[in-house]
C-alpha cells in the first residue's frame, strides 16, 4: 500500500509537469488500435458485406448481431487492457521494487491528461487571440467530435470550453479515482471503456448497434465520478478568484445537469457554465447532420477566448481539490494499515 502510494503520487506529478510526451508511443493509442481493429473484423465483412456504407439497406442488417459484435468487442479490449496492465505491473514489481515504483508511476502519469488537455485547449485560444480563425478550427478538431469547418470565432471558444468542462471528468477526476481505488490496473479499465465509447459510442449508421455496449458501459462507468466531479468543481468555482461563481455554478447545475442525452456529460458543462456565466452545448453539426441538443447555462455574455483559459483554471482548482482529498484518505488508510 505504501509503495503504490508514492507511485501515485509521482503519476499524478508527472502528468502536471510533462503531460503526454508527443514522441513516445502511448498505451491508449495501443487500446485505439486494438479497438479499430475489432471493429473492422467484427462488424465490416460479416454484417455489410460488399456493399458501400452509403447505401446500406436496413432491411440486410441484424440489429442483435451487431449488439452482440459490440459487446465481444467491449469484453476483448478490457480484459486485453487489464491483462496487460497487470502483467506489466506484477512483473516490474518482481524485478524490484523500485522499478515497480516507476512503472507505476508512469503508468499513472499516462492514465491522467490534465496537461495534456490544457495544452491542446491553449493552441486553440493562442490562435484564436492570433485572429487565426482557420488554425483555431483545426486546433479545436482534434479535441472534439462535431464538424468545426463551419464555426466562427465564438463557436469554436465555445466547443473548447465545452470539451475541457466534459473532460475535466472523463479525463481527469474519473481516471483518478478509479487509479486511486486499484492502480493502474483499475486505470487503464477505465481508459479503455473510455476510449471505446470515443470511438465507437455514436448515435450513427454505422454504430447504431455496434457501438450501443460502449455507450451504456461508459455511461455507467462513470456515472458516480461525474457527479463527484461537479461537486468538485462547484467547490473550486468558490475558491479560484472574482472571474468565477460558485453560488451561480450550483444554481446552473441543478438546473441544467441532465441537458444532454449522456446521464454524465452535463455534470460539469453545467457547473463550468453556471461558473463562468456563458451559455454552452445548444445545436450542434456532427459527420455533417445537425444535432439539436439544449442548451446549458444562461447567456449572460458571448463565449470568448479568454473562457479557455477560465476553463482550464477550473479544471486544475477541481483536479487539485479532488487531489487534496485523496491525499488525506491514502494517508488515513496507510495509518490503519500501519
Amino acid at each position: 500500500m505504501f509503495f503504490h502510494s508514492i507511485a501515485f503520487c509521482l503519476g499524478f506529478v508527472l502528468d502536471q509537469i510533462i503531460g503526454d510526451p508527443y514522441n513516445i508511443p502511448h498505451p491508449i493509442r495501443l487500446i485505439g488500435n486494438l479497438i479499430n481493429f475489432l471493429d473492422k473484423k467484427l462488424l465490416e465483412p460479416k454484417d455489410y458485406g460488399n456493399q458501400e456504407e452509403n447505401c446500406r439497406e436496413k432491411s440486410v442488417r441484424n440489429p442483435q448481431r451487431e449488439v452482440l459484435m459490440g459487446l465481444m468487442m467491449w469484453f476483448i479490449v478490457v480484459l486485453c487492457t487489464i491483462g496487460a496492465s497487470y502483467i506489466l505491473l506484477f512483473v516490474s514489481y518482481k524485478v524490484h521494487v523500485v522499478l515497480g515504483i516507476i512503472v507505476e508511476a508512469v503508468m499513472t502519469c499516462y492514465i491522467l491528461a490534465a496537461k495534456s488537455l490544457r495544452v491542446e485547449s491553449m493552441k486553440v485560444y493562442k490562435a484564436l487571440r492570433e485572429g487565426a480563425l482557420q488554425d483555431a478550427r483545426q486546433a479545436v478538431s482534434m479535441i472534439v467530435g462535431r464538424d468545426t469547418k463551419i464555426l466562427d470565432e465564438t463557436g469554436v471558444a465555445k466547443a473548447a470550453v465545452e470539451t475541457v468542462a466534459e473532460n475535466t471528468s472523463d479525463g481527469v477526476i474519473a481516471p483518478l479515482l478509479y487509479t486511486f481505488i486499484g492502480g493502474p490496473v483499475l486505470g487503464f479499465f477505465y481508459k479503455a471503456v473510455n476510449t471505446m465509447d470515443s470511438m465507437v459510442g455514436y448515435h450513427n449508421d454505422r454504430y447504431e448497434y455496434f457501438g450501443r455496449a460502449a455507450a451504456k458501459m461508459d455511461d455507467f462507468f462513470n456515472y458516480v465520478p461525474a457527479r463527484l466531479s461537479a461537486f468538485f468543481m462547484i467547490a473550486a468555482a468558490f475558491l479560484c478568484g472574482r472571474d468565477f461563481s460558485g453560488k451561480r455554478a450550483f444554481a446552473i447545475f441543478k438546473r441544467d445537469r441532465y441537458n444532454h442525452k449522456s446521464p454524465n456529460s452535463a455534470q460539469t458543462e453545467s457547473v463550468c457554465a453556471g461558473a463562468l456565466g456563458v451559455r454552452l452545448a445548444g445545436d450542434a453539426s456532427y459527420f455533417g447532420k445537425i444535432v439539436h441538443k439544449p442548451f446549458i447555462g444562461d447567456d449572460f455574455r458571448p463565449v470568448e477566448a479568454e473562457d479557455i483559459k477560465r476553463a482550464n483554471r477550473l479544471m486544475y482548482g477541481t483536479t487539485y481539490l479532488c487531489m487534496t482529498v485523496l491525499l488525506i484518505l491514502m494517508i488515513l488508510l496507510n495509518m490503519i494499515r500501519v
